[in-house]
């Protein structure tokens, strides 16, 4: 049973990442191999041998336990997984409906006014640090998007722009990787209780930030990045509350870990806390009485309905994203509970020293979706809440994807929008990332 449920994990993700080539959306192979996993063990229930408690993670003996008790434990079980799983899906719905707000007012804009020079050098060095601080406070995938967006409108070259949105990717998922609600990753290890917001703030910031300044100390001294743009940087008309939107929805955000520390509830209590918050204000700014439950009222026809902030930041959610995530942690689920990510993690323990595994891990995410392979860590071991295992894997697992261009969600969308092919990523920019990566893993080794 064991080795069909690894060949259909196997399979199903070897679809997910032939994604464009099969012309088969990833969520798809994604919701199956979950189905096809949890029903091979609820098929082959009086067989199961072993299996991890699900609240005290160890493994336990069912040698001589009946049918009733194992199925009970299976639906206690598959209760439990889903429910830490829809905490992280919830808590990601909150912050994208957020971020969709904050753009309904066209607030992402502000950060074009930062952008008035035109020398090339200091363009790619504002930019960088924009990506960096902005993935640090929503996430990489959305940064990345709002950066190249704003970089149409100010480079008109298309080769220069692939160039930028390279960078732009490297800063994104190194800024991501240093606070609690920067990457899905470390979103992850966070809600999961491996890693606290002050530990991880405070000992990934330098490494993520070498990550990110060692590739940019290079880039300096690149002749793509000399001289300046030919383009005349011009002002355009701004919604007028716009600022203010970004500003109450980034704070919105940031407040999340904060009300977790205060209250010691699940982030997504916090997440939806804030999402209750802004939506209000976003009502309130529009003149609008929609309410966030319904799409029709009286008076009003179902299309206008929907022109509300609330309702069209809810609309415009990545429901994809959503059930990928669903398939994928509730997949790896399956397989924790069996015993065979625990018992794989011994082995590893057994022969390779953890610095070099996690390092490894980093690289693999460049291939590998990092999702899958942190949901499989935090099954792996078991040390303490904030060791620096749980650090070190948030920042290899955040900023080793850079290597690729296939490696992360920044990655995989900057190659959508800019049209940059895996080989020109890999030729001119795959060193440099590699460079910083390994840069901020001596600078982290350092520091612990």
């Amino acid at each position: 049973m064991e080795l069909f449920i690894l060949a259909t994990f196997i399979l199903g993700y070897t679809a997910i990442t032939l994604e464009h080539s099969i012309k088969i959306d990833k969520l798809v192979p994604a919701l199956l191999m979950m189905v096809i996993c949890w029903t091979t063990i609820a098929l082959n229930i009086d067989g199961i041998q072993n299996w991890i408690d699900p609240h005290s993670g160890k493994l336990t003996s069912l040698v001589g336990a009946n049918h009733e008790l194992k199925a009970e434990l299976l639906e206690t079980t598959l209760l439990h997984h889903f429910g830490k799983t829809a905490e992280i899906l919830i808590f990601l719905m909150g912050a994208m409906a957020i971020v969709e707000m904050i753009d309904h007012y066209e607030g992402f804009a502000t950060f074009k006014k930062l952008i008035k020079t035109k020398r090339k050098i200091k363009i790619l060095w504002i930019v960088a640090a924009l990506a960096f601080i902005l993935s640090a406070i929503i996430d990489n995938l959305t940064a990345t998007i709002v950066l190249i967006s704003i970089l149409r409108k100010i480079v008109k070259d298309t080769n220069t722009r692939m160039w930028y949105a390279g960078f732009i990717i490297i800063s994104a998922n190194a800024g991501g990787a240093w606070t609690p609600i920067g990457d899905v990753t470390t979103t992850m290890l966070w809600m999961a209780n491996k890693i606290t917001t002050g530990e991880v703030m405070k000992l990934l910031i330098l490494p993520s930030l070498v990550c990110t300044l060692i590739p940019l100390a290079i880039a300096s001294f690149m002749p793509v990045f000399k001289g300046t743009i030919n383009q005349e940087v011009t002002e355009e008309k701004q919604n007028k509350y716009g600022p203010f939107m970004l500003i109450f929805g980034l704070l919105m955000i940031v407040f999340v870990p904060v009300f977790k520390t205060i209250t010691h509830l699940p982030p997504y209590v916090g997440m939806m806390f804030s999402l209750s918050v802004m939506a209000i204000v976003a009502e309130y700014l529009s003149n609008r009485t929609i309410h966030i439950t319904h799409s029709d009222r009286e008076g009003l026809e179902g299309e206008q309905a929907h022109t509300g902030p609330t309702m069209k930041a809810l609309s415009k959610i990545e429901m994809p994203s959503i059930l990928f995530f669903l398939g994928i942690l509730m997949t790896v689920a399956s397989m924790e509970s069996l015993g065979m990510i625990f018992n794989f993690g011994q082995t590893v323990n057994a022969k390779i020293d953890e610095n070099v595994f996690i390092t490894l891990l980093g690289v693999a995410s460049a291939i590998i979706d990092n999702v899958p392979l942190v949901a499989a860590s935090i099954g792996m071991f078991t040390q303490d809440t904030d060791a620096t295992i749980w650090h070190f894997i948030a920042y290899a697992a955040g900023t080793g994807g850079s290597m690729l261009i296939i490696g992360s969600a920044a990655g995989v969308v900057a190659m959508g929008m800019e049209k940059i092919s895996f080989f020109w990523y890999l030729t001119r920019i795959s060193a440099l990332a590699a460079i910083g990566y390994f840069a901020g893993i001596g600078v982290f080794l350092l520091l612990s």
